[in-house]
């Protein structure tokens, strides 16, 4: 039995093996990497070459390889991990919550190859990670769930004192009810995490309301990555915490879509305010469910979940009793945000 065992397994092997050999290796160069540290690529041949999304392949840069599945978003993947991105313009090689340039050192110019490791190989997870919406308000309960802005009341968060949006300044559908739901909770105090202050500036002219807490000094850009735990993040989520604390609330925390850097600093923010890890999970996914439908028991949202478990899990650099995530948040905040003993009590209190 045993060495039948063997000789199926190694014939699946070399199945596996022929049948990626059917497929041409895909190469080009890189393009461009962008402030995310996603690797552009030429390559605009997969589909024709018979590559597709739910493909696992290899990606070959100089001494760097790495198996990656072919998707079509970043979330298709968990926290941390590769994927090659098919889009018109080429693959894009990218890192789900991280940087790919700096884990591989890849750099405009280089050559990269990719080589087909196992066809449909991630088919069925990419089935599972398929996430669609429409821009169109008609398709959307309500105006607050269109433009993903919620209160947060999670923890010891008072009413009334901390938001959450997708961007009122990116010039998109979403941008103007973001805006008017802004106004609406009388936002005193903005935290940009995704825009500078150019990028800001090409859509205040359509953010009325925004532009008036611009005015007033209200409003912080910090033009982040995505890598939450990159010194770069860090340093500029330090900066905002301190705008924060300096400043009255309400306070609207957003990124572009409210759902990745705003998901991810809101999460911090709960767990420094008492809240349980179920809490911070049902606030996260909430994101998921007002842009994608995404329903509370599937599959679908159990993997997306490990998102928010994985991000503490990284924080604390092991597995931890999920009763221990304040203490986790806290320890984090000081020793790597950079946040000293009083400026987290003034965080802490700011949001009461």
């Amino acid at each position: 039995m045993k060495r039948l065992l063997i000789a199926l397994a190694v014939a699946m092997l070399a199945c596996s093996m022929l049948a990626a050999a059917e497929y041409a290796t895909l190469e080009g160069t890189i393009t461009g990497i962008s402030k995310y540290g996603n690797a552009a690529t030429d390559i605009t041949s997969a589909p024709a070459e018979g590559y597709e999304p739910g493909d696992m392949v290899t990606i070959t840069i100089g001494d760097y390889s790495a198996p990656a599945p072919l998707g079509t978003d970043y979330s298709n993947v968990d926290s941390g991990s590769l994927v090659a991105v098919v889009e018109d313009t080429g693959i894009e090689i990218a890192i789900n919550y991280g940087s790919f340039a700096t884990v591989s050192g890849a750099q405009i110019g280089d050559t990269v190859t990719i080589d087909m490791l196992e066809k449909g190989g991630y088919a069925e997870e990419y089935a599972i990670r398929q996430l669609e919406r429409t821009d169109n308000r008609e398709d959307y309960a309500s105006d607050e769930v269109f433009a993903n802005f919620r209160m947060v009341d999670e923890g010891n968060i008072a009413e009334g004192v901390l938001y959450r949006s997708c961007s009122p300044v990116r010039g998109d559908a979403r941008a103007p009810y973001a805006d008017k739901l802004a106004q609406q909770a009388s936002i005193k105090t903005v935290i940009n995490l995704a825009d500078s202050a150019e990028s800001m500036a090409e859509g205040l002219a359509a953010a009325p309301y925004y532009q008036t807490l611009v005015d007033n000094g209200s409003v912080i850009t910090l033009d982040m990555g995505v890598d939450f735990f990159a010194p770069d993040f860090t340093e500029k989520l330090a900066a905002g915490l301190r705008f924060m604390i300096s400043h009255e609330p309400p306070y609207l925390v957003h990124c572009n879509e409210g759902k990745d850097r705003a998901g991810m600093t809101i999460a911090l923010l709960e767990a420094l305010s008492g809240a349980t890890m179920d809490e911070i999970i049902a606030d996260y996914m909430e994101s998921y469910e007002n842009y994608y439908g995404v329903e509370k028991g599937t599959e679908q949202y159990a993997l997306i979940s490990e998102i928010i478990t994985d991000f503490f899990q990284t924080m604390n650099g092991r597995p931890f009793p999920y009763s221990m995530v304040r203490t986790v948040a806290e320890q984090y905040t000081l020793s790597t945000i950079g946040l000293s003993m009083d400026e987290l009590a003034a965080l802490e209190e700011a949001l009461q």
